[in-house]
């Protein structure tokens, strides 16, 4: 498979993808999905030649890049690309983009269910579970 992986400054498909695999999807309200974050944050576009496939949010604690821990969020995957390794593509070209601005750590809020997905990748749960948006979700980081 060839995805193109791009930094968007417009995020308007970044947020059609999230609307629709976790407000439409997945159930989680509006007012739950979109927060001040998205100002800041950059947001990462995978495609292909079919358009749009998945997304992720990259933010570094503190401010926008300011700090040595980085954050990925929002990460998701459109239905017809579930299953291909884009996921797991996605995390791994987030990570190295956070690595590329000086970041030392990445965490990221796993949904509980998909702790497995993220631990292959290197991550490591730390922290308590937590509830968001009605689903129980783990603090997980990777050293850089």
């Amino acid at each position: 498979m060839t995805w193109r992986f791009e930094e968007v400054s417009d995020p308007a498909p970044c947020f059609a993808l999230r609307r629709t695999v976790f407000i439409q999807e997945q159930g989680f309200a509006e007012a739950d999905e979109w927060d001040a974050l998205d100002a800041d944050a950059v947001h990462l576009l995978a495609s292909d030649a079919t358009g749009p496939l998945g997304t992720a949010r990259l933010l570094c604690e503190g401010a926008a890049f300011a700090g040595n821990t980085g954050r990925i969020g929002r990460i998701c995957v459109a239905k017809p690309a579930r299953g291909t390794g884009l996921g797991a593509a996605i995390v791994r070209d987030a990570v190295e983009r956070l690595r590329a601005r000086g970041c030392t750590r990445v965490i990221l809020g796993a949904q509980v269910r998909a702790a497995g997905f993220y631990e292959k990748l290197g991550f490591r749960p730390c922290g308590q579970v937590y509830d968001d948006g009605g689903v129980p979700h783990q603090e997980m980081d990777l050293a850089l």
